[in-house]
């Protein structure tokens, strides 16, 4: 991992914590892969895209219906539940 790359994962952390009024460190709780069978989406807002199959890192449970994440390109933002399987 490069210099460069630490300051734009810190850069990227920073806006999360920013966008969500998010706390503290960003502690991964999980990893969930996307619902091979769900709708690919494109994120739009707050809402993450999907690609069938990706890893996600759960970062908040945030309600029954909404799950804070973060992609493998570190953006993070809600994915539906429904979109990671149990």
């Amino acid at each position: 991992v490069t210099l460069k790359e630490c300051k734009k994962e810190d850069k990227a952390d920073r806006e999360f914590q920013e966008k969500f009024k998010f706390e503290g460190s960003i502690n991964v709780l999980t990893r969930m892969m996307v619902d091979p069978a769900v709708i690919e989406k494109k994120g739009r807002g707050k809402n993450l895209p999907l690609r069938r199959g990706e890893i996600l890192d759960v970062i908040q449970f945030t309600n029954q219906e909404l799950i804070l994440c973060r992609n493998s390109k570190r953006k993070c933002k809600s994915v539906g539940a429904e979109a990671l399987p149990a």
